[in-house]
């Protein structure tokens, strides 16, 4: 009997969500193979039927031998997935793109297992052009080159979802994998102008991860070996985002393998794209999150305010929540809701 769902990236953003949804949505035991260049274990979903393995997928085989004929299907989103950063890390971006993924689809076809595969909106911008445009997206379109090969050479069983600058729960929001909501998050947090690229009016689909992995679930459900792009109706120049948080803006130089819109296509490798579009519109995401912010700040000045009340109180921070704290008076105490 196959019980078992690999998760590739499975510590990362989109992979810890969509462990998280299939936890709920079927009966498996989850696999996540992780190499935690990206990924973190304050992303692993408390259950005892996730597990969680440290792990390249170049390795798969040796890693996976003892689960292989009990796998029903992997979800591979274990990819270096970051356009500029590709050049710098050209050879981190290879490695993971073009060999880890290699020995994926080999252990797929090899062991009949289904693939859901993560593909991107950047091979596919420019009339599909720009899939030169940088190491990763180039990477990403010979993978898609190389699936629909192993359909036609050995009728390889697969889906593939386009993602569309993924943002929400979980999200990176600082160093060189961060997202561009994530990296303005953290800005905005820390009371720093929020960096835009120049010129700022390149334009992106921002799509929520809910929305995402929805589809990723119906893509696997369905199982009708398709192509599936999520992303929003609405799109926005990213200095119209950076408007949006209503914080002081800094640009940045001009970088290399820049993206000028999101492509939203029809046709990929001539095959039909099914679009599906995602329901949380961004504008109303930003406004939640400040909302948020502003009442943590006031939360945490009244939480100052109280501790200065006794000078024997002590502030502390404990699983993400701030607490006032007094040994001489227990009585004393507050904690941030």
């Amino acid at each position: 009997m196959k019980k078992y769902i690999i998760v590739t990236g499975g510590a990362g953003f989109v992979g810890s969500n969509l462990i998280e949804l299939l936890i709920k949505k079927t009966k498996y035991t989850i696999i996540s193979l992780d190499n935690y260049s990206s990924g973190s274990k304050k992303n692993h979903i408390k259950s005892n039927r996730v597990i969680y393995i440290r792990g390249d997928t170049s390795k798969i085989f040796n890693i996976l031998s003892k689960y292989k004929k009990k796998i029903n299907s992997i979800f591979h989103f274990g990819e270096f997935a970051r356009i500029y950063q590709s050049f710098k890390n050209f050879n981190q971006c290879f490695d993971s793109n073009s060999i880890g993924t290699k020995e994926v689809f080999k252990f797929c076809l090899d062991n009949k297992v289904k693939l859901v595969y993560s593909a991107t909106s950047a091979s596919l911008g420019n009339k599909g052009n720009d899939k030169n445009l940088s190491p990763y997206a180039f990477t990403k379109f010979k993978n898609l080159e190389l699936l629909e090969n192993l359909k036609k050479w050995f009728n390889f069983k697969f889906e593939i979802i386009y993602f569309y600058n993924v943002y929400g729960n979980r999200q990176i929001g600082n160093g060189n994998m961060a997202t561009v909501i994530g990296i303005f998050e953290d800005q905005y947090k820390k009371g720093k102008p929020l960096t835009v690229v120049k010129p700022g009016t390149q334009s992106r689909r921002f799509t929520h991860i809910s929305d995402t992995i929805k589809v990723c679930y119906e893509a696997w459900r369905a199982n009708r070996c398709l192509h599936y792009s999520i992303s929003h109706k609405q799109s926005f120049k990213v200095i119209e985002v950076a408007k949006m948080f209503k914080s002081k803006v800094k640009y940045l130089p001009h970088r290399q393998g820049e993206r000028y819109a999101s492509a939203l296509t029809n046709m990929s490798m001539n095959k039909r794209v099914f679009k599906r579009f995602g329901k949380i519109s961004l504008k109303d995401y930003v406004s939640s999150f400040i909302k948020i912010q502003k009442l943590n700040m006031k939360i945490a000045s009244s939480l100052k305010s109280l501790k200065k009340r006794d000078l024997n109180s002590k502030m502390v921070r404990r699983r993400g929540r701030v607490y006032i704290i007094n040994k001489k008076n227990p009585k004393f105490k507050a904690r941030q809701k």
